[in-house]
């Protein structure tokens, strides 16, 4: 088990590969107020992820700071392009068993992933519409109930990316900006690692308690909530039906469990039934993991590493692509 943290190991391999990055989800420019707003990472580098199988999952980004090989993007026609937080993104496994990889394999054709970690649903339907392209045929929307309504409420709260709901011709035209958003990202690299350098290791001890506890907490807060409004998650969906029709493009949505859900179902249940209402009434194509996988399993926690908290393993993410594929082709 790898026991450092990410930017220990980051420090380590760009000894060796300048070309080396961690990992800088657009979540982390909520709070700034430049100019230009990411929503990808740094193209064209190893880019360091999570650790949640005893190795920090590392994969080559693409000429847009994605999780795919580069050459997908001058394919003719793109089969599938997949938008979702860490889930989508890929978290905490290597190429090839990330759900786009996958899908890639199982289906040999072409995949572009447009997910990102931490992102919510206006942070991916902003990516949509900066990246979308008319060769795309099918846009699969991975939902993940876990946090994917909280992350939009916080979202929601920032004006660039509310402009993406308010002006259908808005666009930063991040396509022609990825110096940019390399710069940026580098800059909160090293932000981040100048700020670690200076503590020391008392400090560190207390850093990481605190980050914990933060942690825990929240996911004591989300627990516990029995509803969330959908509204504004079900007005960004009616933009991407739209979206999808007038580009003759099918529009799939798709329902990721959390792993919490399989401790204690009764506090997600009241979501999941308002979630599948609402994706009735737009009459979106609706692919349940929660039904279609993991609630047949004897064990459902055996597809969350050593079965505890945190993404899905290799087995989950291979079965998922799996019915991705089977409800899609």
């Amino acid at each position: 088990w790898d026991k450092r943290e990410k930017f220990e190991i980051y420090e380590d391999l760009k000894k060796i590969n300048h070309r080396v990055v961690v990992a800088v989800p657009p979540e982390n420019f909520l709070k700034t107020n430049q100019s230009l707003f990411p929503l990808s990472g740094i193209s064209n580098s190893q880019t360091i992820n999570c650790n949640e199988n005893g190795y920090y999952s590392i994969n080559k980004s693409d000429r847009y700071g994605f999780n795919n090989p580069d050459e997908e993007w001058d394919k003719k026609n793109i089969e599938y392009v997949l938008i979702g937080d860490s889930y989508g993104h890929g978290a905490c496994v290597n190429r090839p068993n990330d759900i786009g990889s996958q899908l890639r394999e199982i289906s040999n054709k072409s995949v572009i992933n447009l997910s990102y970690t931490a992102n919510g649903p206006l942070l991916e339907y902003a990516t949509l519409r900066e990246y979308f392209k008319p060769n795309f045929k099918k846009i699969i929307w991975l939902y993940y109930e876990g946090n994917d309504l909280d992350d939009l409420s916080y979202e929601l709260n920032i004006p660039l990316l509310k402009n993406y709901l308010i002006d259908k011709h808005f666009s930063q035209n991040l396509y022609s900006n990825q110096d940019k958003i390399d710069e940026f990202s580098k800059k909160q690299i090293n932000s981040i690692l100048n700020y670690k350098k200076k503590l020391d290791k008392k400090d560190v001890l207390k850093y990481k308690i605190l980050k914990f506890l933060r942690l825990n907490n929240t996911k004591k807060i989300l627990r516990k909530k029995s509803f969330v409004d959908t509204k504004n998650l079900e007005k960004i969906l009616i933009k991407v039906k739209k979206m999808s029709i007038e580009n003759n493009v099918k529009f799939y949505f798709v329902y990721l469990p959390d792993y919490y859900r399989y401790k204690n179902e009764e506090r997600y249940n009241e979501n999941y039934k308002s979630i599948k209402k609402m994706v009735n009434k737009l009459n979106l194509n609706f692919i349940d993991i929660h039904r279609d996988l993991f609630a047949k399993k004897e064990e459902p926690l055996t597809l969350f590493p050593f079965q505890l908290p945190g993404h899905f393993n290799k087995k989950a993410y291979r079965e998922i692509s799996e019915i991705l594929y089977q409800f899609t082709k």
